[in-house]
């Protein structure tokens, strides 16, 4: 600014006086022009890109919260179906170790109670296989549930809004059917 001060105040002789005529330069208006735009720029930096600028960021943290929030489902689905499998090879092992002590114990012991504690070792793996099989339906129902309420978390903190019952029961039963597939 102060250039154009000493410019404007350059003798009529000068160059740069010269070529200010020549193009219908005036100092004053120019200097005016000159504050005015520097203004605006001030007024559209503070008030409209500084807010700009914060809310990408606000999006772009939500966005990693999403993201570390799949993540963590993910490692949580992963731990429960180690769970289960753990629970699946102790009932075998159980189940297996039942039959081995039925059996020697069938050695004995005439024929007729080897057939009697062999038919009680059969429903012994029945019902192990069957509670096995319902703590894992059960395990399976809890981690679907869990898994549709942090969707349904995550889908309203990522997008700002909140979500009615109606929404938060369709993605529920949407992320239930996806883990079924």
């Amino acid at each position: 600014m102060n250039a154009l001060i000493v410019l404007a105040t350059v003798e009529d002789g000068g160059k740069v006086e010269e070529i200010a005529r020549t193009f219908g330069v005036d100092w004053s208006h120019l200097v005016a022009q000159i504050i005015s735009f520097t203004i605006v720029c001030v007024l559209l930096h503070r008030f409209a890109y500084r807010p700009v600028l914060s809310m990408l960021e606000e999006r772009r943290r939500q966005i990693a919260q999403g993201v570390l929030n799949t993540e963590k489902i993910a490692a949580e689905l992963a731990r429960t179906e180690a769970r289960h499998q753990e629970m699946l090879i102790q009932a075998n092992a159980e189940a297996t170790k039942l039959i081995e002590e039925a059996r020697a114990a069938a050695a004995r012991v005439q024929q007729q109670e080897t057939q009697k504690a062999i038919a009680a070792a059969e429903l012994i793996i029945v019902r192990s296989r069957e509670a096995a099989a319902q703590d894992h339906e059960r395990m399976l129902a809890e981690l679907k549930r869990e898994v549709g309420r942090l969707v349904v978390q995550t889908t309203a903190n990522v997008t700002g809004k909140i979500l009615t019952p109606e929404d938060q029961r369709r993605l529920a039963e949407e992320t239930a059917k996806q883990l079924v597939a």
